[in-house]
């Protein structure tokens, strides 16, 4: 049986997490729904640090997983060579859960 979104998005949040705190990056904080009706992905910068917000409802988790990274990179300011290689890690932590058969 299939875990609900907010659990799936939950688990998803905390690899993001320590996949990013790992690259010595900024972690986001992140939540669902954003506030701003019909936005996929929203990112408010405050004091506290950023917040990534991702729509759910209605979507396919893949684009949904997506956007949460899309919210780390932006986050984090990253371009070029350096936004490469860490939504590389960021999927990779992803699909790949520590204790995963698959390294």
């Amino acid at each position: 049986m299939d875990r609900p979104p907010a659990a799936q998005f939950a688990s998803v949040a905390r690899r993001l997490g320590s996949a990013t705190r790992a690259a010595g990056l900024t972690v986001p904080v992140f939540r669902t729904p954003p506030r701003r009706p019909g936005a996929p992905r929203t990112i408010r910068r405050l004091p506290g640090g950023p917040v990534v917000a991702v729509a759910l409802r209605g979507r396919a988790f893949c684009d949904v997983v997506g956007d949460m990274v899309d919210g780390v990179i932006a986050a984090n300011r990253l371009s070029g060579e350096a936004e490469a290689r860490v939504r590389n890690a960021l999927l990779a932590a992803v699909q790949n859960p520590p204790g995963s058969a698959a390294a």
